[in-house]
């Protein structure tokens, strides 16, 4: 009977350890109110104002051709918001209340954390653009035949923000981290390329603007989704690769279990 009681003496596999704690991250993002309020209500919010008036000018008429240009610029906000600024904060206060210095001590990895924070943020984005999209094609909105080369947009926007916004909030204190987080998500949001198209800038923004993740994650899918050019998508997909493997490297090297 000693022998059954004796310890396995070996750590759990990597890919469950992960799992085990991609289940609780989506858990813990789904009842925060929030997080609820800026993943999901506010680009929600958006849709519906910015399709039926014209308070903000889009550079396009008709009411088809402003869908094709906003739904799938709310996705990219969608995205932005739960895999970057919602992830960063809740991060950063993970490591004030010490729920990271917890981690520290598992078999639980930087790169296993990040990747099942990825994990459950890819979860919650399967609800924010499902709904995002229905609300669309309630108003009119019908997407395009190769919508499909929007996914690997959306993992690898995802794997971009969600890198910086762990690498932000393993060097910051969780209040400047929610600062910070809020207010670059507000400049993105603004003049990012998200809403309008980095192309609409004056140069030299228009170029710079289109480097950026927010710029390179909206073109993507307004391409797939709508003109269907594979050109644009599979650059988008090359300039977020870049932003998620230098984001990575940063938080390889400066991530900090406690703050």
């Amino acid at each position: 009977m000693s022998s059954d009681l004796a310890p396995v003496g070996r750590a759990a596999p990597a890919s469950a350890v992960i799992r085990s704690q991609a289940s609780l991250e989506w858990r813990l993002l789904m009842n925060n109110g929030e997080q609820i309020l800026l993943t999901l209500i506010i680009p929600v919010v958006l849709l519906l104002a910015l399709s039926m008036t014209d308070f903000v000018s889009l550079g396009v008429s008709g009411r088809g051709a402003k869908l094709d240009l906003l739904v799938p610029s709310i996705m990219a906000l969608a995205v932005m918001s739960s895999s970057f600024t919602a992830l960063a904060i809740a991060t950063g206060f993970d490591r004030r209340g010490e729920a990271i210095k917890f981690l520290g001590t598992t078999p639980l990895s930087r790169t296993g954390l990040l990747t099942a924070k990825i994990i459950a943020v890819l979860g919650v984005q399967v609800i924010q653009l499902g709904v995002i999209a229905a609300l669309g094609i309630l108003l009119g909105w019908i997407p395009n035949h190769d919508v499909l080369w929007s996914v690997p947009v959306i993992v690898l926007g995802t794997a971009a923000f969600a890198a910086w916004g762990f690498a932000m909030a393993g060097v910051l204190r969780a209040e400047a981290t929610l600062a910070l987080a809020n207010a670059v998500y507000l400049l993105l949001l603004l003049g990012g390329g998200v809403i309008v198209p980095a192309s609409r800038f004056p140069e030299p923004f228009s170029t710079v603007v289109s480097y950026l993740p927010s710029a390179a994650l909206a073109d993507g899918l307004r391409a797939a989704m709508g003109s269907g050019d594979v050109g644009v998508v599979l650059t988008s997909m090359a300039i977020l690769v870049v932003w998620a493997l230098v984001g990575g490297l940063v938080v390889h090297r400066t991530f900090r279990w406690t703050s």
